[in-house]
């Protein structure tokens, strides 16, 4: 190996891959020629990185997917640089030894020359955007539903029983604080009307979050193509199309459905095929999007007498609703790549 000058880089060849281990401030880079000779070896603070980087020749840059990959992705992009991200679990074999941040840029890079490596499109600002309203969404949907939890189970240790289910919580609430005779005292009857005022203001602020995304999807090409397909909705539609980024990195439908989890786990060996439970890999809640939006889809299958809807109703009929579902869900995602790619909207078979 040669002889180290002051920037950190060796007297060897000019870069030809860069490796970076992304964190919050510190970053370490493993560069190497093309002939695989270690070029740079170097640690580097948040301020430091884009000057450093900008300054190198043009080269391929592989990062791992993680918090801030795809804003580094950007960043360098601009620069004019090939970025390449990579999912943790493809890096995780090519570390050697202990784990610690040069070993983790050294396996970056090395897992970034593979030609058979899998790598993860960069989102755009607009993505992101969509990504952070489901993410908010999603956590006032939990808070609510955690209140709604909390105030039946405060209401049954005083012997008012509500059933399950946030409707039956806002219809019946006013009636419980104006019943006089159903013994619950002043000071409770405070903390229960707190609690009510808290629900109702988490329901105007999903509201308003899910009005924000109609508004996305009424001005966004690829979420009116995924809204033509049954069973996928506002929700699981935005979110398909925040989560894929460039359609064109899936080579097929089955892929991408893949890519969601949708599709059995294998544990195949000596010639003998053997097919598991679904592998629920990637997004889970992409997934459960999907999964949830084809249940509606196999519940009404006998209300129509077409070719996708009998074989909904067979299927339901040999496996059951939830795997039914899953079914669905899987053929959608197929469906779904089919429509992005051909910018087409779906047309079901006669």
């Amino acid at each position: 190996m040669g002889k180290h000058n002051k920037s950190g880089t060796t007297q060897k060849g000019q870069v030809t891959f860069l490796g970076i281990d992304l964190s919050k401030k510190s970053f370490q880079l493993h560069g190497v020629d093309a002939k695989g000779h270690v070029v740079i070896k170097k640690k580097l603070n948040r301020k430091a990185l884009l000057p450093f980087i900008a300054n190198l020749p043009q080269c391929a840059i592989g990062i791992e997917a993680c918090g801030g990959s795809h804003y580094w992705c950007r960043k360098f992009t601009e620069l004019g640089y090939d970025v390449r991200i990579m999912a943790p679990q493809f890096v995780k074999p090519y570390v050697k030894s202990n784990k610690n941040d040069a070993a983790d840029a050294e396996a970056i890079c090395e897992a970034m020359q593979r030609p058979s490596m899998r790598f993860v499109p960069t989102k755009t600002i607009e993505q992101q955007d969509i990504q952070s309203l489901h993410r908010i969404r999603s956590q006032a949907v939990a808070r609510r539903t955690a209140l709604g939890n909390q105030i039946r189970g405060l209401l049954m240790e005083y012997g008012v029983i509500i059933p399950k289910g946030i409707a039956f919580i806002r219809k019946q609430i006013p009636l419980i604080l104006e019943d006089a005779e159903n013994g619950l005292t002043v000071l409770f009857r405070e903390l229960l009307s707190e609690l009510y005022e808290e629900m109702k203001h988490l329901d105007e602020r999903v509201e308003k979050l899910e009005q924000k995304l109609e508004t996305i999807a009424a001005n966004n090409e690829a979420c009116k193509l995924l809204l033509t397909i049954p069973g996928i909705g506002l929700l699981s539609a935005t979110a398909l199309f925040a989560a894929i980024g460039d359609i064109s990195a899936f080579k097929n439908g089955r892929e991408m459905a893949a890519w969601l989890g949708l599709v059995p786990k294998q544990q195949s060996t000596g010639g003998v095929p053997t097919l598991l439970g679904i592998s629920k890999r990637g997004d889970t809640y992409l997934r459960t999007l999907l999964i949830h939006g084809s249940r509606t889809v196999v519940r009404v299958a006998d209300k129509h007498d077409d070719r996708r809807n009998n074989w909904i109703k067979e299927l339901d009929q040999r496996r059951g609703k939830n795997i039914s579902a899953v079914a669905v869900a899987n053929k959608n995602a197929r469906i779904a790549w089919a429509v992005l790619t051909k910018k087409e909207p779906y047309k079901a078979a006669a």
